[in-house]
């Protein structure tokens, strides 16, 4: 089906730090099972403990960080807090000849460049709490919040739901078993998307099946 642009698809899923979008993209993507590929970034800020190396993130130096910089690894990256982060486009791509629904678990600053760079087949979906009461709390009850970087993620917040307008989706996370079903209903559907294909080619194969 050479109208086809591109067989797989791409799911931005982003939020505030507490808002359960990273657990929430995981879930369904193991759900998909080989039908979706969860883009690991690659970081140089420490290793956390529970963590592994190529499972959460691709764990390098800064001065690896910044060599793959120069060779244009990267689709997008930012410096977060002193510490680097970045989405490897090789993958991305591999996974996209594949058929599968990408999911990109980055911030509001990757979503500009991810839609900038694949246009025609990113999907976005914004993930937040009910109230800023709720993130707080959640945020508290994760144990590693101290009372500066509390205000600090609050601050974040705020600036990235002023984005929400540049997303396609607003999934409120007040229920995880809710939300992941329409994170789900959300992801199949990036699939069949009127922007992946190339219409007037389609219309002229349909034509022309008789």
């Amino acid at each position: 089906m050479d109208y086809l642009k591109v067989k797989g698809s791409i799911l931005v899923v982003s939020g505030p730090s507490g808002s359960g979008k990273t657990s929430l993209a995981r879930a369904v993507c193991e759900e998909l099972g080989d039908k979706a590929y969860f883009s690991i970034s690659t970081t140089t800020r420490p290793i956390r403990d529970g963590e592994k190396d190529g499972v959460d993130y691709f764990f390098v130096t800064k001065d690896e960080f910044l060599e793959d910089v120069e060779k244009g690894y990267f689709l997008e990256w930012a410096e977060v807090h002193g510490n680097f982060y970045g989405t490897s486009k090789i993958q991305i791509n591999k996974a996209l000849d594949e058929g599968k629904i990408v999911f990109l678990d980055i911030d509001v600053q990757g979503h500009e460049a991810v839609r900038k760079a694949y246009p025609d087949v990113v999907t976005s979906v914004f993930v937040t709490t009910k109230d800023k009461h709720t993130l707080i709390e959640r945020l508290k009850n994760r144990g590693t919040e101290t009372e500066e970087t509390l205000k600090v993620r609050m601050i974040n917040a705020l600036h990235e739901m002023k984005k929400i307008p540049e997303y396609d989706y607003l999934l409120i996370n007040d229920d995880f078993e809710v939300a992941k079903e329409f994170l789900r209903s959300v992801a199949i559907s990036s699939l069949i998307k009127t922007s992946k294909y190339e219409l007037d080619k389609f219309i002229n194969h349909w034509k022309g099946s008789e």
